[in-house]
C-alpha cells in the first residue's frame, strides 16, 4: 500500500430519504438495494447519512457489515426519529469517543428546537483513530432545517463554535444535508473555519444535489463535505448513478471526495 493511500480517506455524504415517506414507486422497500449498491460502488471509508430511520440503519448494517455505526435519534433517547448516522470502516478505524448535539440554543438537550427551525435537528460526531496512518480526527455529520433560514445559519455557527472548543479533536471532517446553496450564510459561516471539498471538484454544468426523483437542468448544491485545512481534497464529485430502470436511489445524489492527511 502506498503512503498516499495510507493517508487518504474516501468520504461520502448521502441523504438516503426518510424511509417511512409515502413515495410510491420510490418507496424504501423498492429502492433500498439501490442505496446499498450506491455505497458499495464508491466503497467509502467514511459515510455520513441523513434522514436515516432506525430500520434503515439496521438494513445498512446488515448489508454493509464492513462498517460500524454511531447514530442517535434527533427526537431524544428512546425515540425512533431520524438519525444522522455515521458509518465507518471498522477494520480501519478505532472509535475513541462519540457524541451528538441538538442544533438549537440548548445543544445538550437532544430534541430541542430553537430559532425558526421547523423540526428538531441533530449533528453527531465520532472521534476516530486511523489504524493505517496512526492519525486521529473527528468526523461530524449533520442535517440542517429545511425551512428555517435563521436556524440554518445559527446551526452552522454552533458547529464551528463546538469544533473550535474541542481542542483535542484533531482535524475535522463535516458532511451533511445543509438545505442551503453554496455561498449562503450557513455556507459562509462554515467556510470561515473549514474548507469546502467542492473546491477540488472538476465539474461542468449545474452542481445540484437534490434530484426530487427526476433529472434536473439546474438547482442548488445543498449537500456538502467540509474539512480542516490540514486535509487536501481531491476527486470531489456528485454521484448521479441511476438503476437500469432509470431510478435514483434517493431524492438526493450523494457527494464523494478523497481527503489526504497533511504532513505531521
Amino acid at each position: 500500500m502506498s503512503a498516499e493511500s495510507q493517508n487518504s480517506l474516501g468520504v461520502m455524504s448521502f441523504n438516503i430519504r426518510y424511509g417511512a415517506a409515502n413515495d410510491g414507486e420510490n418507496r424504501w422497500d423498492l429502492r433500498k438495494p439501490l442505496v446499498v449498491n450506491t455505497i458499495k460502488r464508491y466503497d467509502p471509508d467514511l459515510l455520513g447519512t441523513q434522514e436515516c430511520l432506525p430500520f434503515q440503519e439496521a438494513y445498512l448494517r446488515e448489508n454493509l457489515p464492513q462498517y460500524d455505526c454511531y447514530a442517535v435519534s434527533r427526537e431524544g433517547k428512546g425515540t425512533k426519529g431520524e438519525e444522522c448516522a455515521i458509518f465507518y470502516r471498522k477494520s480501519r478505524f478505532e472509535r475513541l469517543d462519540q457524541g451528538s448535539v441538538a442544533l438549537s440554543e440548548t445543544p445538550q438537550k437532544i430534541g430541542s428546537v430553537s430559532w425558526d427551525s421547523s423540526l428538531p435537528r441533530i449533528a453527531s460526531w465520532v472521534k476516530l483513530r486511523d489504524k493505517q496512518s496512526g492519525r486521529t480526527f473527528t468526523y461530524w455529520n449533520a442535517h440542517f432545517d429545511h425551512r428555517g433560514a435563521t436556524a440554518r445559519t445559527e446551526s452552522a455557527k454552533l458547529l464551528v463554535a463546538l469544533m473550535k472548543a474541542a481542542d483535542d479533536s484533531g482535524p475535522v471532517i463535516l458532511t451533511g444535508d445543509f438545505n442551503a446553496d453554496a455561498g449562503s450564510p450557513p455556507h459562509k459561516a462554515l467556510s470561515g473555519y473549514l474548507k469546502d471539498a467542492w473546491d477540488a471538484a472538476n465539474w461542468k454544468g449545474s452542481a445540484w444535489t437534490f434530484n426530487g426523483w427526476s433529472d434536473r437542468d439546474s438547482g442548488a448544491r445543498i449537500d456538502w463535505i467540509f474539512h480542516s485545512p490540514s486535509f487536501t481534497a481531491s476527486d470531489t464529485t456528485i454521484d448521479r448513478w441511476k438503476s437500469d430502470s432509470g431510478r435514483y436511489p434517493s431524492d438526493h445524489c450523494p457527494v464523494t471526495t478523497t481527503l489526504t492527511f497533511g504532513e505531521k
